[in-house]
C-alpha cells in the first residue's frame, strides 16, 4: 500500500492498495495524480503547480519487508514580471513585480544613492522598486539588474533617448517556472518515493 498525505486549507490523501488494485483519493485537486500506474511507480504528479501547493507532503509505504515513511517540502518559486520605465523629472525606474521570493535589484553604473521600496502581496509574492536620479548623471546609459532564483533580466535605457521620450521596457517572467495569480502556472513537480 502506497499513501501520499498533504496538507492544504484541507487534508489531501492519495493511495493505492496493490493487493486489490484499488485506487483512493480524498479531497485531492484534479492536479494530482499519479506519475504513472502506481502499482509500479507510486511517484506523485502535480500539474500544474501553484502557490496553494506550498507545503509538507509525506508518503509511506507499507508492504513485507515493513513500514516506510518519507517527507518533502514543496516551495513554490515565481518569476517577477520586471518593468525599467523614467519619469521627465529625471528618475529611473526599476521594478520587479509579484516574485516569490523578493527579487534583487542593482544598477549599472553602480550607485549608493537608490531609493528601495516593498510591497508584500497577501499571495506571497512580492514588489520590488529601486529607483535612481540620474538627470545629471555622465553616463550615456543605465542598465538594471535583477535577480532572482527563476530568472535574471538586465534591461538598459539610454538616458540620451530618455531625456527626449518616456521610455518603457517590460519583460514577462518566465511562464515555464511558474507565474504569480492570474497568469497561469506552467510547473509540474513530481515526487517520488522509493
Amino acid at each position: 500500500m502506497v499513501t501520499w498525505k498533504m496538507k492544504f486549507s484541507t487534508y489531501c490523501l492519495l493511495a493505492y492498495r496493490y493487493d486489490k488494485n484499488e485506487t483512493r483519493n480524498l479531497n485531492c485537486s484534479e492536479r494530482m495524480t499519479w506519475k504513472y500506474s502506481p502499482d509500479s511507480n507510486p511517484a506523485v504528479r502535480i500539474y500544474p503547480v501553484n502557490l496553494g501547493d506550498e507545503g509538507n507532503y509525506s508518503c509511506e509505504i507499507v508492504n513485507s519487508e515493513g513500514n516506510f515513511h518519507f517527507f518533502s517540502s514543496l516551495a513554490v518559486i515565481v518569476p517577477p514580471t520586471v518593468t525599467l520605465t523614467t519619469d521627465n523629472g529625471g528618475v529611473v525606474i526599476c521594478q520587479a513585480s509579484a516574485g516569490k521570493p523578493a527579487a534583487e535589484i542593482s544598477w549599472v553604473p553602480a550607485n549608493n544613492h537608490s531609493t528601495e521600496n516593498e510591497v508584500l502581496h497577501p499571495n506571497g509574492t512580492v514588489t520590488r522598486v529601486s529607483s535612481i536620479h540620474w538627470k545629471n548623471s555622465i553616463h550615456p546609459t543605465v542598465t538594471c539588474l535583477v535577480t532572482h532564483p527563476a530568472t535574471n533580466k538586465t534591461l538598459s535605457l539610454d538616458l540620451l533617448y530618455a531625456s527626449l521620450n518616456l521610455h518603457h521596457l517590460l519583460i514577462g517572467g518566465s511562464a515555464s517556472v511558474a507565474a504569480a495569480i492570474g497568469i497561469g502556472v506552467i510547473l509540474c513537480l513530481i515526487f517520488r518515493c522509493k
